[in-house]
């Protein structure tokens, strides 16, 4: 495979790969500037339409999985939250609870409780996609520079 992909080729594929890095950065720069270059070269070279297609495939992937995880987070984090918000002793209105003879009670020691590791576990799988995405974004760009064809794993395939 090393004998047809030409060094410029190599070296814009891992360009590509690399630029993904340019999100911590710029806002969005993982997705703009490889979109960039992908579409500026993307007639001329197969190799750089191949690598430009699993580049931002990947990212966006990412973004999407990002996305769910913290959306799925929402509710666990909440149901921490909202009984400390009405618990009126933090601000001395201790008296507020009883209003027209109906008392609410809201226990805030459960704020380490059950709901904190559905959160933990969220944050975890955030960080493994965080980490994921370092590495395999490494592997592209060290594989693509020698002039292989890498796949990204967890990738959906939104530009074919």
């Amino acid at each position: 495979m090393t004998e047809s992909v030409t060094k410029h080729e190599r070296n814009l594929s891992a360009l590509i790969h690399a630029s993904t890095f340019s999100k911590f950065l710029i806002p969005f720069g993982n997705f703009i500037i490889p979109l960039v270059l992908w579409t500026a070269n993307k007639k001329e070279y197969e190799f750089v339409d191949h690598n430009g297609k699993q580049a931002l495939n990947f990212q966006i992937s990412l973004l999407l999985y990002s996305i769910l995880i913290g959306m799925i987070s929402i509710p666990f984090f909440l149901g921490g939250l909202i009984p400390n918000i009405f618990d009126f002793d933090h601000f001395g209105f201790s008296n507020l609870q009883s209003f027209n003879f109906v008392e609410f009670h809201f226990n805030s020691d459960d704020f380490f409780g059950p709901w904190l590791i559905p959160v933990a576990l969220l944050g975890l799988a955030q960080s493994a996609l965080f980490i994921v995405n370092i590495v395999y974004t490494i592997l592209a760009t060290i594989k693509t520079n020698e002039g292989e064809h890498f796949e990204y794993p967890l990738t959906i395939k939104f530009i074919k």
